[in-house]
Parts: C-alpha cells; sequence; structure tokens
C-alpha cells in the first residue's frame, strides 16, 4: 500500500482524531478571530457527526486575555502571562461553547499540566474522563494551565502537548492546522518559492534545523514543534496531516478526498505505549554519554546498556530515573530509567559485570539500562 492509499484508508477509517489549532490561526492582532473558531467548530461538527471522535487541543488563551488587557494593564514576565491566560481562558471557552451549540455539540473544557501525565496514576485518571467525555459524545477541548504550571512542569508548547495526548486517548490520526499551507520543502523565509511537500515518508529521517526556521510571532510553536510532534506520533504508529487551519474548510476538504496539507507516514513498527509514557511524560534527570561500542550494542544489536559502555555521567539523580543516552559527540540514542544512582555509577564506568559485585557489593543489575526500558531515537 502506498502512502496515498494508506492516507486514503485512514482519513475514511479514523475512529478518534486529536486535532490542535494554534495561536498563529486562531488570533490576530484584535484578539480571537471568531470566523476561526466558528469555521473549526463546524468542519469537526461535520467530522463528528460522520462517527468520529474528536479531541481538540488549542492555544489562544493568552493571546486573548492579552487583548482583553491591553487598554489597562502592562504584561511583563511569568506571572502576568499567567494572570493574562486566566483572563483569556473563559473567553475562549465561551468562544468555543455558543460555536459547537449551533451544530448541537457538546464541549467540555481539560486543563492540564505535564505533573498530571507524568503521575502514572493521574495519567490514568485523565484517560478515564477522556473516555467518558467521548463516550458522552462531547468535544473535549485541551489547553495547558498556564495559570498554574511552572517551568518544569510545562509541555513547552500545545505541540508537545497535543502528541501526548495521542497515546492517552488512543487515538489513530493526529491534525495539526498551522498558519502555513503545510510543510516546505525548504525555509519560506531564506528560500523563494518554496514548495509545500505533499508527503513526508520518514518524519525521523528529516534535517529539522535546515527546514524550519524560528517561531511564529503569537505562539511558543513553528514547523519545527509541528514536525518534532509528527514525528512523537510517528512512533506511537500514527500518521499525522499538517494542514492550514485557515485554508476554507480544509479539514472537511481533505477527509473527503482533496490532496491538502502534508501527510506524515507513522513507522511500521510502533513502539509500545508504556515505553512511550515512559519516554515523554517525564523530563531526563541526567545524561549517559556512551563509547561507541555501546552505540552500535544499543542500535544493531537491540541490547541493553551496560556500565562497561558508559564512558561519563552528567546530572544528580536517584535509581530508577529518566536519563538521556547520548554519544561522544552529543547525538542523541535514546532516553531510559537507569538502574543506578548517578553516584553509583561513576563509581563503575567502563566495569564489567563481573566486576561490579566487588566494588558495590550484592544486589547490583548487570545492566545500567534494561533494553525493556529503553526508547531508542526518542524525541527529545
Amino acid at each position: 500500500m502506498d502512502w496515498k492509499q494508506e492516507r486514503e484508508r485512514v482519513l475514511n477509517g479514523a475512529k478518534r482524531v486529536v486535532v490542535k489549532v494554534g495561536s498563529a490561526v486562531l488570533t490576530t492582532g484584535l484578539g480571537v478571530d471568531l470566523a476561526v473558531v466558528r469555521s473549526l467548530a463546524g468542519q469537526l461538527a461535520q467530522l463528528h457527526d460522520r462517527g468520529t471522535e474528536v479531541v481538540l487541543v488549542s492555544s489562544g488563551a493568552v493571546a486573548a486575555g492579552r487583548n482583553v488587557l491591553r487598554a489597562c494593564c502592562e504584561i511583563k514576565g511569568m506571572p502576568d502571562k499567567q494572570a493574562a491566560s486566566a483572563v483569556g481562558q473563559s473567553r475562549l471557552m465561551h468562544f468555543y461553547n455558543e460555536a459547537f451549540e449551533e451544530h448541537g455539540k457538546l464541549s467540555a473544557q481539560i486543563l492540564l499540566t505535564k505533573d498530571d501525565l507524568k503521575s502514572r496514576h493521574r495519567f490514568l485518571n485523565a484517560r478515564n474522563t477522556f473516555a467518558s467525555l467521548l463516550q458522552w459524545r462531547a468535544i473535549p477541548i485541551v489547553n495547558e494551565n498556564d495559570t498554574v504550571a511552572v517551568q518544569e512542569l510545562e509541555f513547552g508548547d500545545n505541540d508537545s502537548l497535543a502528541s501526548l495526548l495521542i497515546n492517552v486517548v488512543e487515538a489513530d490520526l493526529y491534525v495539526n492546522l498551522t498558519s502555513a499551507s503545510g510543510v516546505y520543502a525548504d525555509n519560506p523565509d531564506t528560500t523563494e518559492n518554496a514548495r509545500v511537500l505533499d508527503v513526508i515518508e520518514d518524519v525521523h529521517a528529516l534535517n529539522l534545523d535546515t527546514m524550519c526556521g524560528g517561531k511564529t510571532s503569537v505562539g511558543t510553536g513553528g514547523m519545527y514543534s509541528k514536525l518534532l510532534a509528527a514525528r512523537r506520533a510517528a512512533q506511537l504508529g500514527v500518521p499525522t496531516l499538517i494542514l492550514s487551519g485557515r485554508e476554507p474548510d480544509a479539514i472537511v476538504r481533505a477527509f473527503s478526498g482533496e490532496m491538502l496539507g502534508t501527510w506524515v507516514c507513522a513507522e511500521a513498527k510502533a513502539v509500545s505505549r508504556r515505553k512511550f509514557w515512559m519516554a515523554y511524560n517525564t523530563d531526563p534527570a541526567g545524561v549517559l554519554v556512551v563509547d561507541d561500542g555501546a552505540v552500535r550494542a544499543l542500535s544493531q544489536g537491540h541490547k541493553s546498556l551496560l556500565p562497561a559502555g558508559v564512558v561519563r555521567v552528567d546530572g544528580n539523580f536517584q535509581r530508577g530515573a529518566l536519563v538521556r543516552v547520548t554519544t561522544l559527540a552529543g547525538v542523541v540514542v535514546g532516553v531510559g530509567l537507569c538502574n543506578y544512582t548517578a553516584a553509583d555509577l561513576r563509581r563503575v564506568l567502563g566495569m564489567k559485570s563481573a566486576e561490579l559485585k566487588a566494588v558495590l557489593g550484592d544486589n547490583q543489575y548487570p545492566e545500567a539500562i534494561h533494553r525493556d526500558n529503553l526508547l531508542m531515537d526518542a524525541v527529545v
């Protein structure tokens, strides 16, 4: 099956879709663009009417609040930005509620921080909440909880949040709405007549630094973050459609077979949802730098990482912490759960398994990271 047939099959048969829309699509210099909100709600209602469950990840709260406060308040620093989000979020949801009600659709607001998905217990609670809402035929509208998030609890941008929600709700398609017509073959800011790619068959092979440049003026993302999110989705076996959010009826037309936007193919072999959750819902607490032999054993031999292959440990972490594994040149190999504290691992760097007991005593793991707790090619 070629990618066009796969695209047609997925769009015709998608049961649950995560749709993400950013500030660059939703807002103008005058605040939230109500015409865009109404158009988006109408298109998602049509998708919903055909039996597809929809989860919408929407930015725009800070931009909406900033516009309301512009006449009376100067917004400076993170506390002001979080307060602007509090002002804007209620207005944004009001617009969505009214727009979906026009089509007889029930909408619901869910605000998340990274901590909500980091804890396995809270992750499962969030999954159960989504399951109930979708069973009621509601359309959940999700945003980062900017009013309480601090740096270590932030997703970074809603592209990252949306990619994690694909795992939470077990979606089979990810639609990312952008201010562009799709993914350009070259940076359109520096390349005249850059063309839009119809398909990206191997998103992991792209040089994103060359293709993408900077962030949008009103959002925190850009095409770079959208392609990172698509990489994560591809690892789960979920394809991505990157589509213009301002093209008239683009979603409906794409689901009707029109070749709009850029189709990002899923990987043929999906990673387990457990490994996906392990790798992406916690920030790495340290770095293990490994030698070339260890890189070959991990990438070609599909082996566990042994202390013998570790040449340097960066950070101060406890046993069971998520760590990043890199080459000597700093290239990320993967992420995994370390069986040692940082201090203990430094004591046994380069040692063979038979030598570990003499240094650390009994009950030591032979692996620094077991293969079952390692995700290769992690998008971090």
